[in-house]
């Protein structure tokens, strides 16, 4: 699957999708194929103050469990409330249906820590 161009993107395999001073947050192809199966996810209340790179939330898998990171700070605005009932829809559209929380940026700057798509593609190459 070609990765996105319109996103934002840590080497910790998540993605944001920045829209004003809203990020749209989620896990990538590579990260959900690598995962497979996801069966659960843990995902932060609405209202949460989360940081860079923080722990956020985990998915399960029926081979592992994986600790999510967020790509930016931020306070949580809605969590993707679909996942519980549908937690495949991380693998089904990871890039779309399977987003996992959407944030309020508090730090605009913290998006240059982060990878273009291109950046993140040559990142899984090496």
């Amino acid at each position: 699957m070609k990765t996105p161009e319109d996103r934002l993107y840590s080497k910790e395999h998540e993605w944001a999708l920045v829209s004003g001073k809203t990020a749209t947050v989620g896990i990538t192809f590579h990260a959900q194929d690598a995962l497979g199966d996801v069966v659960f996810v843990e995902m932060p209340k609405v209202g949460a103050e989360i940081k860079q790179m923080q722990e956020f939330g985990v998915v399960e898998s029926v081979k592992t469990v994986s600790t999510l990171y967020s790509p930016l700070s931020g306070k949580v605005l809605e969590i993707n409330a679909e996942l519980a009932g549908k937690p495949e829809l991380i693998n089904q559209a990871p890039y779309d249906k399977g987003w996992i929380i959407k944030l309020e940026i508090t730090d605009e700057a913290e998006k240059s820590n982060l990878l273009s798509a291109q950046g993140y593609d040559s990142f899984l190459e090496k």
